[in-house]
Protein backbone atom coordinates (compact mmCIF):
# COMPACT_ATOMS: atom_id res chain seq x y z
CA UNK A 1 0.00 0.00 0.00
CA UNK A 2 1.35 3.81 -0.84
CA UNK A 3 0.15 6.95 0.16
CA UNK A 4 -1.24 8.98 -2.42
CA UNK A 5 -0.02 12.25 -3.38
CA UNK A 6 -2.94 14.25 -5.10
CA UNK A 7 -3.46 17.01 -7.83
CA UNK A 8 -6.04 19.47 -6.81
CA UNK A 9 -7.62 21.53 -9.82
CA UNK A 10 -8.98 25.17 -10.03
CA UNK A 11 -12.28 26.10 -11.01
CA UNK A 12 -14.40 29.04 -10.89
CA UNK A 13 -16.99 27.90 -9.04
CA UNK A 14 -14.64 26.16 -6.03
CA UNK A 15 -14.04 27.58 -2.86
CA UNK A 16 -10.61 29.25 -2.12
CA UNK A 17 -10.72 27.59 1.95
CA UNK A 18 -12.61 24.62 1.85
CA UNK A 19 -9.84 21.77 0.21
CA UNK A 20 -6.84 23.80 2.10
CA UNK A 21 -8.74 23.46 5.54
CA UNK A 22 -9.28 19.58 4.16
CA UNK A 23 -5.57 19.03 3.53
CA UNK A 24 -3.88 20.87 6.56
CA UNK A 25 -2.48 23.43 4.25
CA UNK A 26 -2.36 28.05 3.63
CA UNK A 27 -4.92 28.39 1.09
CA UNK A 28 -3.74 29.83 -2.31
CA UNK A 29 -6.27 32.33 -2.70
CA UNK A 30 -7.34 30.75 -6.43
CA UNK A 31 -11.00 28.76 -5.87
CA UNK A 32 -9.42 25.28 -5.30
CA UNK A 33 -12.56 23.05 -6.57
CA UNK A 34 -11.58 19.73 -6.60
CA UNK A 35 -8.94 17.05 -5.52
CA UNK A 36 -8.91 13.94 -7.45
CA UNK A 37 -7.35 10.49 -6.30
CA UNK A 38 -7.07 7.63 -9.03
CA UNK A 39 -5.57 6.85 -12.12
CA UNK A 40 -7.32 9.18 -14.40
CA UNK A 41 -4.82 10.12 -17.36
CA UNK A 42 -6.12 13.91 -16.72
CA UNK A 43 -5.17 14.20 -13.48
CA UNK A 44 -3.15 10.84 -11.71
CA UNK A 45 -2.63 10.49 -8.36
CA UNK A 46 1.06 9.97 -7.70
CA UNK A 47 2.32 7.36 -5.59
CA UNK A 48 6.18 7.14 -3.78
CA UNK A 49 6.44 2.97 -3.66
CA UNK A 50 8.44 1.10 -1.24
CA UNK A 51 9.94 -0.72 -3.45
CA UNK A 52 13.05 1.50 -4.47
CA UNK A 53 11.48 2.44 -7.93
CA UNK A 54 10.26 6.05 -6.81
CA UNK A 55 7.86 8.31 -7.27
CA UNK A 56 5.54 6.94 -9.95
CA UNK A 57 2.07 8.06 -11.56
CA UNK A 58 -0.62 5.37 -10.29
CA UNK A 59 -1.72 4.92 -13.94
CA UNK A 60 2.16 4.07 -14.76
CA UNK A 61 1.80 1.67 -11.23
CA UNK A 62 -1.35 -0.02 -12.90
CA UNK A 63 -0.55 -0.93 -16.68
CA UNK A 64 3.21 -2.08 -15.63
CA UNK A 65 1.43 -5.18 -13.66
CA UNK A 66 -2.40 -4.81 -14.04
CA UNK A 67 -2.96 -8.47 -12.27
CA UNK A 68 -1.28 -7.59 -9.26
CA UNK A 69 -2.48 -4.00 -8.97
CA UNK A 70 -6.28 -4.84 -9.94
CA UNK A 71 -6.21 -8.69 -9.51
CA UNK A 72 -7.60 -10.78 -12.30
CA UNK A 73 -11.24 -10.19 -12.05
CA UNK A 74 -10.91 -6.67 -12.38
CA UNK A 75 -8.41 -6.65 -14.97
CA UNK A 76 -10.58 -9.13 -17.33
CA UNK A 77 -13.76 -6.89 -16.69
CA UNK A 78 -12.39 -3.22 -16.77
CA UNK A 79 -9.04 -3.85 -19.13
CA UNK A 80 -5.36 -2.26 -17.17
CA UNK A 81 -7.33 0.45 -15.60
CA UNK A 82 -8.91 1.73 -12.14
CA UNK A 83 -12.78 1.76 -13.37
CA UNK A 84 -13.25 4.16 -10.50
CA UNK A 85 -11.82 7.91 -9.78
CA UNK A 86 -12.63 9.29 -5.97
CA UNK A 87 -12.81 13.12 -5.76
CA UNK A 88 -13.16 15.44 -3.10
CA UNK A 89 -15.98 18.77 -4.49
CA UNK A 90 -15.66 21.85 -2.88
CA UNK A 91 -18.61 24.09 -4.30
CA UNK A 92 -18.92 27.63 -3.60
CA UNK A 93 -20.77 28.47 -6.54
CA UNK A 94 -23.38 26.17 -8.86
CA UNK A 95 -21.85 23.62 -11.32
CA UNK A 96 -22.85 23.24 -15.01
CA UNK A 97 -25.99 21.83 -16.15
CA UNK A 98 -25.52 18.64 -17.08
CA UNK A 99 -25.87 14.82 -17.38
CA UNK A 100 -23.27 11.85 -18.68
CA UNK A 101 -23.77 8.98 -21.04
CA UNK A 102 -24.40 5.69 -20.80
CA UNK A 103 -21.85 3.20 -21.77
CA UNK A 104 -23.28 2.57 -25.81
CA UNK A 105 -23.52 6.27 -25.76
CA UNK A 106 -19.94 7.18 -24.68
CA UNK A 107 -18.44 4.30 -26.78
CA UNK A 108 -20.26 5.41 -30.03
CA UNK A 109 -19.73 9.54 -29.40
CA UNK A 110 -16.05 8.95 -28.26
CA UNK A 111 -15.42 6.76 -31.72
CA UNK A 112 -17.59 9.66 -33.88
CA UNK A 113 -15.17 12.14 -32.40
CA UNK A 114 -11.93 10.78 -33.09
CA UNK A 115 -12.90 9.75 -36.39
CA UNK A 116 -13.58 13.11 -37.40
CA UNK A 117 -9.83 14.06 -35.56
CA UNK A 118 -10.83 16.04 -32.93
CA UNK A 119 -8.46 16.67 -30.18
CA UNK A 120 -8.80 14.97 -27.24
CA UNK A 121 -8.11 18.21 -25.89
CA UNK A 122 -10.23 20.23 -27.63
CA UNK A 123 -12.14 22.50 -25.61
CA UNK A 124 -15.29 22.09 -27.68
CA UNK A 125 -15.40 18.03 -26.91
CA UNK A 126 -18.41 16.03 -25.98
CA UNK A 127 -16.41 13.10 -25.15
CA UNK A 128 -13.47 12.65 -23.64
CA UNK A 129 -12.83 9.03 -23.69
CA UNK A 130 -15.38 5.67 -24.21
CA UNK A 131 -16.75 5.60 -20.58
CA UNK A 132 -19.78 5.74 -19.07
CA UNK A 133 -19.90 8.39 -16.25
CA UNK A 134 -21.78 7.12 -13.23
CA UNK A 135 -21.38 9.06 -10.06
CA UNK A 136 -22.12 8.91 -6.35
CA UNK A 137 -21.64 12.01 -4.15
CA UNK A 138 -21.64 11.89 -0.12
CA UNK A 139 -22.23 14.75 1.60
CA UNK A 140 -19.54 16.34 4.03
CA UNK A 141 -21.45 18.61 5.50
CA UNK A 142 -24.81 20.39 3.62
CA UNK A 143 -25.28 20.09 -0.16
CA UNK A 144 -27.72 21.20 -2.28
CA UNK A 145 -28.25 20.27 -5.30
CA UNK A 146 -30.81 19.64 -8.61
CA UNK A 147 -30.88 15.96 -9.31
CA UNK A 148 -33.57 14.74 -12.25
CA UNK A 149 -36.95 15.82 -13.40
CA UNK A 150 -39.35 17.44 -10.84
CA UNK A 151 -42.97 14.80 -10.82
CA UNK A 152 -45.13 16.14 -13.97
CA UNK A 153 -47.42 17.87 -12.28
CA UNK A 154 -45.48 19.27 -9.20
CA UNK A 155 -43.78 21.34 -11.95
CA UNK A 156 -47.14 22.41 -13.18
CA UNK A 157 -48.12 23.73 -10.21
CA UNK A 158 -44.94 25.40 -10.03
CA UNK A 159 -44.62 27.02 -13.24
CA UNK A 160 -48.66 28.32 -12.77
CA UNK A 161 -47.43 29.68 -9.20
CA UNK A 162 -44.78 31.69 -11.43
CA UNK A 163 -47.46 33.04 -13.65
CA UNK A 164 -44.84 34.17 -16.32
CA UNK A 165 -46.22 34.14 -19.49
CA UNK A 166 -43.28 32.86 -21.53
CA UNK A 167 -43.54 29.63 -19.76
CA UNK A 168 -47.23 29.14 -21.02
CA UNK A 169 -45.69 26.49 -23.72
CA UNK A 170 -43.59 24.46 -21.25
CA UNK A 171 -47.17 24.30 -19.36
CA UNK A 172 -49.52 22.97 -22.20
CA UNK A 173 -46.55 20.68 -22.68
CA UNK A 174 -46.81 18.75 -19.29
CA UNK A 175 -50.30 19.08 -18.96
CA UNK A 176 -51.05 17.33 -22.68
CA UNK A 177 -48.58 15.24 -23.50
CA UNK A 178 -47.29 12.10 -21.63
CA UNK A 179 -44.07 12.56 -19.66
CA UNK A 180 -41.46 11.58 -21.61
CA UNK A 181 -43.27 14.15 -24.33
CA UNK A 182 -43.76 16.52 -22.18
CA UNK A 183 -40.28 16.87 -20.53
CA UNK A 184 -39.11 16.73 -23.89
CA UNK A 185 -40.85 19.46 -25.16
CA UNK A 186 -40.67 21.49 -22.20
CA UNK A 187 -36.63 21.06 -22.03
CA UNK A 188 -35.79 21.77 -25.10
CA UNK A 189 -37.88 24.92 -25.28
CA UNK A 190 -35.92 26.20 -22.02
CA UNK A 191 -32.77 25.67 -23.45
CA UNK A 192 -33.48 26.96 -27.04
CA UNK A 193 -34.65 30.36 -26.11
CA UNK A 194 -34.05 33.14 -29.17
CA UNK A 195 -30.93 34.64 -27.73
CA UNK A 196 -32.67 38.23 -28.31
CA UNK A 197 -35.16 36.94 -25.78
CA UNK A 198 -33.11 34.85 -22.92
CA UNK A 199 -32.04 37.82 -21.22
CA UNK A 200 -35.61 38.99 -20.62
CA UNK A 201 -37.30 35.83 -19.38
CA UNK A 202 -34.62 34.79 -17.22
CA UNK A 203 -35.20 38.06 -15.27
CA UNK A 204 -39.13 37.36 -15.76
CA UNK A 205 -38.16 33.88 -13.76
CA UNK A 206 -35.94 35.72 -11.68
CA UNK A 207 -38.07 37.86 -10.24
CA UNK A 208 -41.12 35.71 -10.31
CA UNK A 209 -38.71 32.93 -8.03
CA UNK A 210 -37.76 35.52 -5.98
CA UNK A 211 -41.63 36.67 -5.23
CA UNK A 212 -42.16 32.88 -4.55
CA UNK A 213 -39.31 32.51 -2.58
CA UNK A 214 -40.55 34.66 0.11
CA UNK A 215 -43.63 33.39 0.90
CA UNK A 216 -44.46 30.18 2.62
CA UNK A 217 -44.55 27.59 0.01
CA UNK A 218 -43.19 23.78 -0.85
CA UNK A 219 -41.38 25.34 -3.70
CA UNK A 220 -40.00 28.43 -1.61
CA UNK A 221 -36.29 26.65 -1.64
CA UNK A 222 -36.33 25.97 -5.21
CA UNK A 223 -37.44 29.43 -6.21
CA UNK A 224 -34.77 31.29 -4.27
CA UNK A 225 -31.71 28.49 -5.68
CA UNK A 226 -33.12 29.50 -9.27
CA UNK A 227 -33.57 33.25 -8.32
CA UNK A 228 -29.41 32.62 -7.40
CA UNK A 229 -28.79 31.12 -10.95
CA UNK A 230 -31.13 33.80 -12.13
CA UNK A 231 -28.40 35.93 -10.52
CA UNK A 232 -24.95 34.62 -11.46
CA UNK A 233 -25.74 33.63 -15.11
CA UNK A 234 -28.53 36.59 -16.01
CA UNK A 235 -28.97 35.49 -19.72
CA UNK A 236 -28.52 31.58 -19.38
CA UNK A 237 -31.22 28.98 -20.80
CA UNK A 238 -29.93 26.33 -17.87
CA UNK A 239 -31.99 28.67 -15.73
CA UNK A 240 -35.60 28.33 -17.06
CA UNK A 241 -34.30 24.24 -17.48
CA UNK A 242 -33.57 24.21 -13.52
CA UNK A 243 -37.44 24.71 -12.94
CA UNK A 244 -38.09 21.72 -14.25
CA UNK A 245 -35.94 19.85 -11.94
CA UNK A 246 -35.61 18.44 -8.17
CA UNK A 247 -34.72 21.33 -5.54
CA UNK A 248 -32.23 18.79 -2.49
CA UNK A 249 -30.40 19.10 0.18
CA UNK A 250 -28.67 16.71 1.89
CA UNK A 251 -26.78 16.71 5.11
CA UNK A 252 -23.26 15.13 6.45
CA UNK A 253 -23.52 11.34 6.01
CA UNK A 254 -26.02 11.59 3.53
CA UNK A 255 -25.73 10.58 -0.73
CA UNK A 256 -27.40 11.06 -4.02
CA UNK A 257 -27.07 8.44 -6.61
CA UNK A 258 -26.62 10.15 -10.41
CA UNK A 259 -27.52 7.98 -13.35
CA UNK A 260 -26.55 8.06 -16.80
CA UNK A 261 -28.79 10.37 -18.16
CA UNK A 262 -30.08 12.27 -15.69
CA UNK A 263 -29.85 16.12 -15.40
CA UNK A 264 -27.77 17.61 -12.38
CA UNK A 265 -26.10 20.43 -10.92
CA UNK A 266 -24.32 20.71 -7.46
CA UNK A 267 -25.25 24.15 -6.22
CA UNK A 268 -23.11 24.24 -3.25
CA UNK A 269 -21.30 22.07 -0.37
CA UNK A 270 -18.36 19.75 0.06
CA UNK A 271 -18.72 16.19 -0.87
CA UNK A 272 -16.87 13.22 -1.30
CA UNK A 273 -17.39 11.70 -5.02
CA UNK A 274 -16.96 8.40 -6.62
CA UNK A 275 -17.54 7.85 -10.29
CA UNK A 276 -16.84 5.39 -13.10
CA UNK A 277 -12.92 6.75 -14.29
CA UNK A 278 -14.44 9.02 -17.44
CA UNK A 279 -14.39 12.75 -17.86
CA UNK A 280 -17.40 12.63 -20.07
CA UNK A 281 -19.85 15.41 -19.22
CA UNK A 282 -22.42 17.24 -21.36
CA UNK A 283 -23.59 21.10 -20.44
CA UNK A 284 -26.43 23.19 -21.33
CA UNK A 285 -25.97 25.96 -19.03
CA UNK A 286 -24.65 27.92 -15.95
CA UNK A 287 -21.28 27.90 -17.09
CA UNK A 288 -18.50 28.89 -19.51
CA UNK A 289 -17.70 25.91 -21.06
CA UNK A 290 -18.20 24.03 -23.58
CA UNK A 291 -21.98 23.92 -24.24
CA UNK A 292 -24.01 21.22 -26.57
CA UNK A 293 -27.53 21.31 -26.11
CA UNK A 294 -28.21 19.06 -29.41
CA UNK A 295 -25.95 16.36 -28.09
CA UNK A 296 -27.62 16.90 -24.75
CA UNK A 297 -30.86 16.48 -25.34
CA UNK A 298 -30.12 13.25 -27.40
CA UNK A 299 -28.53 11.92 -24.46
CA UNK A 300 -31.34 13.33 -21.68
CA UNK A 301 -33.27 10.24 -20.11
CA UNK A 302 -37.04 12.02 -20.12
CA UNK A 303 -38.36 10.61 -16.58
CA UNK A 304 -39.93 12.21 -14.08
CA UNK A 305 -39.52 11.28 -9.85
CA UNK A 306 -38.76 12.50 -6.52
CA UNK A 307 -34.64 12.32 -5.10
CA UNK A 308 -33.87 9.14 -4.23
CA UNK A 309 -31.39 9.99 -1.23
CA UNK A 310 -29.46 7.58 0.40
CA UNK A 311 -28.50 6.79 3.57
CA UNK A 312 -25.75 4.06 4.04
CA UNK A 313 -26.33 0.69 5.06
CA UNK A 314 -24.40 -1.56 7.79
CA UNK A 315 -22.31 -3.88 6.00
CA UNK A 316 -19.58 -6.06 7.82
CA UNK A 317 -17.85 -5.04 10.99
CA UNK A 318 -19.24 -2.00 10.69
CA UNK A 319 -18.38 -0.69 7.44
CA UNK A 320 -21.46 1.54 5.97
CA UNK A 321 -22.15 0.77 2.38
CA UNK A 322 -23.75 3.19 0.22
CA UNK A 323 -25.53 0.85 -2.56
CA UNK A 324 -25.66 1.37 -6.12
CA UNK A 325 -25.81 -1.36 -9.03
CA UNK A 326 -22.44 -0.35 -11.24
CA UNK A 327 -20.16 -2.29 -11.57
CA UNK A 328 -17.21 0.08 -11.60
CA UNK A 329 -17.11 1.32 -7.78
CA UNK A 330 -18.57 0.93 -4.34
CA UNK A 331 -18.04 3.66 -2.11
CA UNK A 332 -18.58 3.07 2.20
CA UNK A 333 -17.67 4.70 5.07
CA UNK A 334 -15.55 4.04 8.36
CA UNK A 335 -16.35 6.07 11.70
CA UNK A 336 -13.67 5.34 14.01
CA UNK A 337 -14.37 5.81 17.52
CA UNK A 338 -10.68 5.22 18.90
CA UNK A 339 -11.22 1.64 20.57
CA UNK A 340 -12.61 -0.54 17.46
CA UNK A 341 -10.49 -2.49 15.15
CA UNK A 342 -12.28 -3.14 11.66
CA UNK A 343 -10.87 -6.02 9.05
CA UNK A 344 -10.84 -4.86 5.61
CA UNK A 345 -11.05 -7.88 3.10
CA UNK A 346 -11.10 -7.41 -0.84
CA UNK A 347 -9.75 -9.28 -3.77
CA UNK A 348 -10.05 -5.46 -5.26
CA UNK A 349 -7.97 -2.30 -5.44
CA UNK A 350 -8.85 0.34 -3.02
CA UNK A 351 -8.60 4.13 -1.93
CA UNK A 352 -8.49 5.17 1.40
CA UNK A 353 -9.46 8.51 2.52
CA UNK A 354 -9.47 9.99 6.01
CA UNK A 355 -11.92 13.30 5.99
CA UNK A 356 -11.98 13.74 9.48
CA UNK A 357 -9.78 12.74 12.76
CA UNK A 358 -6.86 10.34 12.04
CA UNK A 359 -6.59 6.56 11.01
CA UNK A 360 -3.77 3.74 10.88
CA UNK A 361 -3.99 1.38 8.07
CA UNK A 362 -1.87 -1.95 8.53
CA UNK A 363 -1.44 -4.59 5.76
CA UNK A 364 -1.08 -8.65 6.09
CA UNK A 365 2.43 -7.95 6.55
CA UNK A 366 2.23 -5.84 9.09
CA UNK A 367 3.10 -2.20 7.46
CA UNK A 368 1.99 0.22 8.93
CA UNK A 369 -0.01 3.48 7.48
CA UNK A 370 -1.05 6.53 9.00
CA UNK A 371 -3.82 8.47 7.59
CA UNK A 372 -4.27 12.74 8.82
CA UNK A 373 -7.11 14.26 7.55
CA UNK A 374 -7.03 15.12 3.07
CA UNK A 375 -5.24 11.87 3.31
CA UNK A 376 -5.50 8.77 1.15
CA UNK A 377 -3.82 5.66 0.62
CA UNK A 378 -3.79 3.27 -2.65
CA UNK A 379 -4.10 -0.44 -1.66
CA UNK A 380 -3.46 -2.82 -4.81
CA UNK A 381 -5.42 -5.85 -5.23
CA UNK A 382 -2.68 -8.22 -3.47
CA UNK A 383 -3.20 -6.57 0.08
CA UNK A 384 -6.30 -8.85 0.55
CA UNK A 385 -7.05 -8.29 4.22
CA UNK A 386 -6.23 -4.48 5.89
CA UNK A 387 -6.49 -3.35 9.56
CA UNK A 388 -8.05 0.06 10.01
CA UNK A 389 -8.37 1.50 13.49
CA UNK A 390 -8.14 5.09 14.85
CA UNK A 391 -10.65 7.97 15.90
CA UNK A 392 -12.09 9.68 12.44
CA UNK A 393 -13.67 9.10 9.22
CA UNK A 394 -12.31 7.11 7.04
CA UNK A 395 -14.14 6.82 2.62
CA UNK A 396 -13.48 3.45 1.16
CA UNK A 397 -13.62 3.33 -2.22
CA UNK A 398 -13.10 -0.27 -4.19
CA UNK A 399 -15.07 -2.36 -7.00
CA UNK A 400 -18.04 -4.22 -5.82
CA UNK A 401 -18.69 -7.62 -5.64
CA UNK A 402 -15.14 -9.03 -5.02
CA UNK A 403 -14.72 -8.63 -1.07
Amino acid sequence: MDRLVNRVRNSTWGSTTAIPELLGVPPTGEPQAELWMGAHPGDPSRVDRRDGLGARSLADVIAADPARELGAATAERFGPRLPFLLKVLAAEAPLSLQVHPNPAQAAAGFAEEQARGVPLDAPFRNYCDASHKPELACALGDLEALCGFREVAETVKLLDLLAVPELQPCIDALRKESETEGLRIATTYALTLPDRRRAIVVGEVAAACLRVAETPSPFADACAAVADLARRHPADPGVVAALLLNHVRLTEGQAVYFAAGLPHSYLRGVFVEILANSDNVLRCGLTDKHIDIAELLRVLEFRAGPVDVLDPVEGDDGEQVYPTHVPDFRLSRYELDGASRHMLHSAAPQILLCTGGAATVTDARGDELELLRGQSVYVPADDPELLLRGAGTVFRATVPGQG
